[in-house]
């Protein structure tokens, strides 16, 4: 057995639970446009596609497990976060509050059919550097 610890090399997916699939995917794939990679109805999930992340959504009681939904919000990169939320309002996405700039990025929090949080996010300055 080796001592060295495992190396972390990127994340393959994270889970957005539903109460109802077909619902979600609708939301993923036509209000968000997102490109949907896997469906197994049986198996009571599918994948939608971004350019680096694949989100897993999943209908936990089917599976035998608790349904929580995701306080922590993914992080959806946009260009123009103002241009991308107008055109998910025109869509019929409700989001919470005003933009909010944080002095190096852009944010507008809204959520999914069951409430899982989100946001559209652009970073317009460079990350401070010394970490």
């Amino acid at each position: 057995m080796s001592s060295a610890p495992a190396t972390v090399t990127r994340v393959d997916f994270v889970g957005v639970p539903t109460r109802d699939l077909q619902a979600a995917m609708d939301f993923y794939g036509r209000t968000l446009g997102l490109l949907r990679s896997v469906y197994l109805e049986a198996r009571n999930y599918a994948e939608f596609e971004i350019d680096n992340l694949t989100l897993s959504i999943f209908h936990p009681q089917a599976m035998g497990l608790e349904h929580h939904v995701s306080r922590n919000a993914i992080a959806l990169h946009v260009e123009d976060v103002e241009a991308a939320r107008a055109e998910l309002e025109a869509r019929g996405v409700q989001f919470s509050g005003e933009t909010f700039d944080t002095g190096v990025c852009h944010m507008a929090f809204f959520t999914d059919p069951d409430d899982n949080a989100l946001m559209l996010h652009h970073r317009y300055a460079p990350r401070p550097s010394g970490a």
